[in-house]
């Protein structure tokens, strides 16, 4: 099993939610300081940003190998769209090991978003 954090159009309520069905919703959570969203076209991504202060908000699931297979190809980690990487998360998750979908792509010219992602 994996704990991913997701922060986007996966979380409960959201339209790719689906790509979850059948695993283990542990909790809300947020990162650590030092990441932003980008409004990327109807969905977001997430890029470290060092010098930021703020934090993205999201949920923290438990997925089995089969889901993350499917996450993996649902992200266009295969064609370099995300990458699936460890993430620093504040409590009650901090310390954990967590992945997350981090954006690969530039970001010049997206605007970036507020710390919580709505569908």
């Amino acid at each position: 099993m994996t704990r991913v954090f997701v922060y986007g159009t996966l979380k409960r309520g959201c339209s790719n939610h689906g790509q979850l069905v059948g695993q283990r919703y542990l909790g809300d959570a947020r990162t650590a300081p030092g990441f932003t969203l980008y409004a990327v076209a109807d969905y977001p991504g997430m890029v470290r940003s060092p010098d930021a202060t703020h934090f993205v908000t999201g949920e923290v699931w438990e997925v089995d190998d089969a889901c993350l297979k499917r996450l993996d190809a649902f992200e266009g980690v295969d064609v370099g769209l995300y990458a699936r990487e460890p993430i620093a998360l504040e409590a009650p998750f901090a310390g954990e090991p967590v992945d997350t979908y981090f954006y690969l792509r530039s970001t010049a010219g997206l605007t970036p978003i507020g710390p919580t992602w709505v569908e």
